[in-house]
C-alpha cells in the first residue's frame, strides 16, 4: 500500500516537475520578486493559489475551531527574545549545517546525506545488499545523529559540495529564526516567531479565564511563521515564511480521557509505529484507532481523538488514504518532555513529508513560561473533602550538575526533572545502592553518569483542597477573579465573533441534552457558537456574552421549544428547538431581519430574568 515509485504512470521527477510547471504557469504560485531574480525559498500565491488556501482554512475553522468549540487567538509575528529564551527556542531551534571550505556556501548536513543515500540507490545498480540495508538504515535514523555522527558519515561516504566538489566543513547548529529588533533604539531583541504556540501558552491564564476556569479547552491560531531555512528545496514545502494553523488543547494530566473518542475509535489507516521502525524497509500497517490505544500503541484518548480528527479533515480534503500514514517518533527521536508524538505524513513526489505534527507535551511551555515570566500559568480544581496526596520532588544541584557536564547542564537537567515517578524512584534506589546510575539523555543521545551528589529525589505527603493541573503545586495560586463589567459590544451579527450562545435555564440533563443538540445544530450550518453551563443566573450569563457583542444567546427551558434573546433590544422570541439554526443563521447573514423574526414567533416575557439582569 505504500508503494510510491511511479505517480500516474510516470517517474517521480517527472511527475513533479510537471506539477510544478502547471501550479506555476497558471499562476497557483509563482517565486516571489521574480524580476528581480527571486529569492529563495520566498513564493507568493496568485489567484487560483490564494482561493484554494482560504477553502482550506475556512474548512480548518470549521473542523476544529467550530467543531471542538475552540478559543481562536491571533498573536503577534514579532516575539520579544526573552520568549524564545524561555521556550528553549534561542538555544535549540536549530539544523546543523555545513559551509563549501572555499566558497562559503552553506547546506544542510543532513540533506546532503539523505541525497547521498538515495541517489546510490536508485543510480548504483552494483550496489550490494548489505550496503543498501545500510543506506536505508541511515536514511530512516538520519533525523537522530549528532553533528558528530553526522560529519563523520559525510566524512566516510566522502559527500563534497554538490556543485563546486569543493570538501565541506564539519556540521555546526545554526538557528533557524530570523532575528530582529523592536523600536528605534535597537536595543530590544526580538524574533519573527518559528511557529504560532508560543503565544497561546503565553496568554493561557486569560484564556483560562474567559473559559470560566474550566479544564478541559483548546486554544487554536492561524498566522504567518518564519523560519530561516540554511537551504530551501521542495517548492512550497520547505519555505522561509509559511501560514501555520496550531491547536493547544489544555487537559487534565490525571485524566486524559475525552468525551467524543468514540467517534473516532472505529477509524482504520495507516500507522507507522516506533517499534516498526525499527526494522527497515517496514512498511505502516493498518491500525484501528481504538486498538492503538487499548494496545498502549497511542498513550491515551485525547492523543488518539486529535489524530482521528487530523485523519478526517485531510481525507476530506482529498489526500488519498493510501498516501496518508501516522508515524510515530522514534525514543531518540521525541522531545524528552513529551509522552508520546505522531506525525502525519503524506506520500508525495519527493516522499512522505510531515504535514501535521500531534504530540502529547505535557505541562513543559506553561513550565518554563512559568520559570521565566513569574506568572502562574496553572489550572484548579477543588476537591470535595481534602485529600492525602503523594507529590515527587526532583531537585537537582545545578551546581555538581554545572561542573560535570558543563555545556550540557541544562539538557542533563530536563530529562532528570521530567522522570516519571516510576524511574525517579528507581533511579532514587540505585543511587543510594551503588552512589552512581547510568541515564540516558535522549537530546544528547548519550549516556551519562549521574551521582548521589547531583540530585535528591522525595516524595511528600500533603493534605489538598484542590488540585493543581498542568504545573506543580509549588506555583501558587492565581488571584481571585474581579468582578465583571457589564460593557456591551454592539457588533453587527455579521461580523459579530460568536453569533449565538446557548444556556440550559438549570443544570438539568434534559435541557443538556437539548442544548448540546442545538449546538450542533448551529455549527452544522457554520454558525460560531458557545455553550455556557456554569448554572449562574440567566442574568449573569446575558450579561458576559452581551460583553462579548454576542448578538443572540437561546436559553433552554424545556425540550421542545427554547426562546432566543437579541442583545441590543433584549426582546425574546420562543421558538421549536428544530427551528433555532436556521432563524439565527437567516438574521445571522441577512438574510432576514429581527424585526421581521419578531412577526413570524410569538414574544416570550419573563419578570424573573428581567428582574435578574
Amino acid at each position: 500500500m505504500e508503494n510510491n515509485d511511479s505517480f500516474n504512470g510516470m517517474s517521480k521527477d517527472t511527475f513533479r516537475q510537471a506539477v510544478v510547471n502547471t501550479l506555476e504557469r497558471r499562476l497557483f504560485y509563482i517565486p516571489s520578486f521574480k524580476i528581480y531574480g527571486g529569492v529563495a525559498g520566498f513564493y507568493d500565491y496568485g489567484p487560483p493559489g490564494c482561493a484554494i488556501k482560504s477553502n482550506v482554512l475556512a474548512f480548518w475553522r470549521q473542523h476544529f475551531v467550530l467543531e471542538e468549540d475552540m478559543l481562536e487567538v491571533d498573536c503577534p509575528c514579532i516575539t520579544p527574545e526573552v520568549v524564545f529564551k524561555a521556550s528553549g527556542h534561542v538555544d535549540k531551534f536549530t539544523d546543523l549545517m555545513v559551509k563549501d571550505e572555499k566558497t562559503g556556501t552553506c547546506f544542510r548536513a543532513d540533506h546532503l546525506l539523505e541525497n547521498h543515500c538515495n541517489d546510490t540507490l536508485e543510480k548504483d545498480l552494483s550496489i550490494s545488499s548489505e550496503k543498501a540495508a545500510e543506506l536505508k538504515h541511515i536514511l530512516s535514523v538520519v533525523g537522530d545523529l549528532s553533528a558528530e555522527q553526522l560529519g563523520a558519515k559525510i566524512k566516510e561516504y566522502g559527500i563534497v559540495a554538490p556543485d563546486t566538489k569543493n570538501p565541506l566543513s564539519d556540521p555546526y547548529p545554526f538557528n533557524l529564526m530570523f532575528a530582529t529588533s523592536i523600536g528605534p533604539t535597537g536595543m530590544s531583541s526580538g524574533y519573527m516567531r518559528p511557529e504560532t504556540a508560543q503565544g497561546i501558552f503565553a496568554n493561557f491564564k486569560d484564556l483560562y479565564y474567559y473559559n470560566g476556569n474550566k479544564l478541559p479547552f483548546a486554544a487554536a491560531q492561524i498566522g504567518q511563521a518564519f523560519r530561516n531555512e540554511i537551504s530551501p528545496r521542495q517548492g512550497l514545502l520547505r519555505v522561509r515564511e509559511f501560514t501555520l494553523a496550531e491547536i493547544e488543547h489544555f487537559v487534565d494530566p490525571d485524566d486524559k480521557s475525552h468525551p467524543k473518542y468514540s467517534e473516532v475509535s472505529d477509524l482504520e489507516f495507516l500507522m507507522l509505529t516506533s517499534v516498526d521502525q525499527e526494522t527497515p524497509d517496514k512498511a505502516a500497517k493498518r491500525l484501528c484507532l481504538g486498538d492503538a490505544v487499548s494496545e498502549g500503541i497511542v498513550n491515551n484518548q485525547t492523543l488518539a481523538y486529535f489524530i482521528g480528527r487530523v485523519y478526517l479533515f485531510l481525507t476530506r480534503l482529498g489526500i488519498d488514504e493510501k498516501r496518508l500514514r501516522f508515524r510515530q517518533h522514534r525514543p531518540k527521536e521525541i522531545a524528552h518532555y513529551a509522552a508520546d508524538c505522531w506525525d502525519a505524513e503524506i506520500d508525495s513526489s519527493y516522499g512522505w513529508i510531515e504535514c501535521v505534527g500531534i504530540a502529547d507535551r505535557s505541562a513543559y511551555d506553561l513550565r518554563a513560561h512559568t520559570d521565566k515570566s513569574g506568572v502562574a500559568l496553572v489550572a484548579q480544581e477543588k476537591f470535595a473533602e481534602p485529600k492525602e496526596v503523594e507529590k515527587l520532588v526532583i531537585t537537582p544541584n545545578k551546581k555538581e550538575l554545572g561542573l560535570a557536564f558543563k555545556g550540557d547542564q541544562k539538557l542533563v537537567t530536563e530529562s532528570l526533572e521530567a522522570m516519571n515517578g516510576k524511574e525517579a524512584m528507581e533511579m532514587k534506589a540505585t543511587l543510594e545502592s551503588n552512589g552512581e546510575v547510568d541515564f540516558e539523555v535522549c537530546k544528547l543521545q548519550k549516556m551519562v553518569t549521574i551521582k548521589k551528589n547531583m540530585l535528591s529525589i522525595s516524595k511528600d505527603k500533603k493534605r489538598e483542597h484542590q488540585n493543581i493541573y498542568t504545573l506543580p503545586s509549588k506555583a501558587g495560586s492565581p488571584s481571585k477573579a474581579v468582578n465583571e463589567q457589564l460593557n456591551v459590544f454592539r457588533f453587527p451579527p455579521l461580523v459579530a465573533p460568536i453569533k449565538c450562545t446557548v444556556f440550559p435555564l438549570v443544570q438539568k440533563e434534559q435541557y443538556e441534552e437539548v442544548a448540546k443538540r442545538i449546538s450542533r445544530a448551529l455549527t452544522a450550518v457554520g454558525i460560531s457558537n458557545k455553550k455556557d453551563v456554569t448554572g449562574t443566573s440567566i442574568g449573569k450569563r446575558y450579561a458576559r456574552t452581551d460583553e462579548l457583542g454576542v448578538p443572540f444567546a437561546v436559553t433552554v427551558d424545556s425540550t421542545t421549544s427554547v426562546t432566543i434573546r437579541e442583545r441590543d433590544s433584549r426582546d425574546q422570541i420562543r421558538v421549536n428547538v428544530d427551528e433555532v439554526a436556521t432563524v439565527v443563521k437567516d438574521v445571522s447573514e441577512g438574510r432576514t431581519t429581527w424585526a421581521d423574526i419578531l412577526q413570524r414567533y410569538p414574544a416570550h416575557t419573563s419578570a424573573s430574568a428581567d428582574a435578574d439582569e
